[in-house]
């Protein structure tokens, strides 16, 4: 009985003692709530549409230009000028002050097109106070804004940390209004970094799983001391705890910019660069699938100018590691123009190094990738499954060369290596393996000699774009 009753005091213990251990593990957001929360601000605008406006955002982008797009228009013929009446569109988002003089950073698609922007925040004895806010500068591609108001006492204000550090499983805090409901606070941890989201870029996102809902776009994202690491952005509105917010250590660079040139200058190296996959890499000699593949250069521009070459794969810049082209486009996108760059490169075999000066990027954005194209169905001679030829004179002037030289691919077989590796009739071959095609036994020799690594990596001009395609041989 005293034995049975010992095991059951030992349990009890036991079970006593591991609740408490966990209790002490789970931290307590009381204090920084409190302290960052009065920071926090509500953000609400005003902006003039017409019904036709607001109904175009639910457009797809992939049915613009389709019967489907056509419908509304014939719905506005049809109902004329009263559906076109002009009409006041209110939104809710959230903000965060980074100065006691009144500075305040939120998303540019929080404030874009606004009439009219107020902001509120919770002051010492009183519920809350509003103001009439001025837009500073914003930036669309990182989606950024920073807005100003003006207060006669020093306001309180958030400082940023550093979202490089900040590891996976790090406890964080979100602030916000969302669905208008001002200063709610949620915890979560990091759950992951780097994401890529296609909202711009520039992506790099921290993704949470702390609630992130319509309305808290542009609240901070805290670490555990207080600091911001991220500006909660996007929301996957059929997912559940994923919520992605901007890093701080891009955000930060930004808003500089922005209070200083009420827009951001960004750094232009003049590439078009296009995705590696293993077989490329394996073509070229690299031993690991990182980097990023320079299909061409733009003339006289800085890459032009420091002598990089298409068929070059960067590896890295300024000493930091290139993972892929968007990497690449990150880290050039936040240096200014006129800075040098000082880039590893692969060329042949070799690494090389070349410093590169940096002009502006216009906001037109990056060349890329153009889509597959057919062309003449002349017959050629087939070789791994494309029926290939050498291009006449006026085929050369349309794709903007004046030598003739390359094969001009003419024909394709189905569910063949070359297809699968997206080749398309009408891309001329340039190059095999970096060595220059003039003929078709040029061509043989050149695949004959790459069988032993297994792949050749194929340069081709497509539209007036280069490309690389790389076919498997085994």
């Amino acid at each position: 009985m005293k034995k049975r009753i010992l095991r059951c005091s030992v349990i009890l213990f036991s079970m006593f003692f591991l609740a408490q251990t966990a209790g002490a593990a789970l931290p307590v957001f009381t204090q920084m709530a409190a302290k960052a929360g009065k920071a926090v601000v509500n953000i609400s605008t005003v902006k003039t549409v017409t019904a036709r406006d607001s109904l175009k955002r639910f457009i797809p982008k992939s049915q613009q230009g389709t019967p489907f797009e056509d419908f509304f228009d014939q719905f506005d013929q049809f109902f004329g000028k009263k559906y076109q009446q002009p009409r006041k569109e209110r939104s809710l988002g959230s903000g965060f002050l980074i100065s006691q003089d009144g500075y305040i950073v939120t998303n540019n698609h929080v404030v874009e097109g606004a009439d009219e922007i107020k902001v509120k925040l919770r002051e010492e004895g009183k519920r809350e106070k509003g103001y009439l806010a001025e837009v500073i500068g914003t930036d669309a591609e990182t989606d950024l804004a920073l807005l100003k108001i003006h207060s006669k006492t020093p306001l309180p204000y958030l400082v940023f940390g550093d979202s490089d550090t900040i590891q996976v499983g790090e406890w964080v805090l979100a602030i916000g209004n969302p669905f208008g409901l001002d200063h709610t606070v949620t915890a979560g941890i990091i759950s992951a970094k780097g994401r890529v989201i296609g909202a711009g870029p520039y992506d790099n996102f921290l993704q949470t799983d702390a609630s992130i809902n319509p309305g808290n776009s542009g609240g901070p994202l805290l670490n555990m001391r207080g600091e911001v690491i991220g500006i909660n952005s996007a929301i996957v509105a059929s997912g559940q705890g994923i919520g992605f917010a901007i890093p701080s250590s891009m955000a930060n660079d930004v808003i500089e910019q922005l209070k200083e040139y009420k827009k951001v200058k960004r750094g232009l190296l003049g590439v078009m660069v296009q995705v590696m996959d293993d077989n490329t890499a394996k073509a070229l000699g690299l031993g690991v699938n990182r980097g990023a593949l320079v299909a061409s250069t733009t003339p006289g521009g800085p890459a032009d100018r420091a002598g990089i070459k298409a068929g070059d794969v960067i590896l890295a810049a300024d000493g930091e590691a290139i993972d892929d082209y968007s990497d690449l486009t990150r880290k050039i996108g936040r240096l200014t123009p006129g800075a040098k760059v000082s880039l590893t490169l692969w060329r042949k075999g070799k690494r090389i190094l070349l410093t590169a000066s940096l002009d502006e990027r216009s906001a037109e954005g990056l060349a890329s990738e153009e889509s597959d194209t057919s062309g003449d169905q002349e017959n050629g001679a087939l070789f791994l499954g494309m029926s290939m030829r050498a291009p006449h004179q006026d085929e050369l002037e349309i794709l903007g060369l004046q030598d003739i030289h390359g094969l001009l691919v003419v024909g394709m077989e189905r569910d063949s290596l070359a297809a699968e590796a997206g080749i398309v009739p009408g891309d001329l071959i340039l190059e095999a393996n970096q060595e220059p095609v003039n003929s078709l036994n040029d061509f043989k020799k050149i695949v004959k000699k790459a069988k032993k690594n297994g792949v050749v990596l194929l340069f081709v001009k497509r539209k007036g774009q280069n490309l690389f395609r790389s076919i498997p041989l085994d």
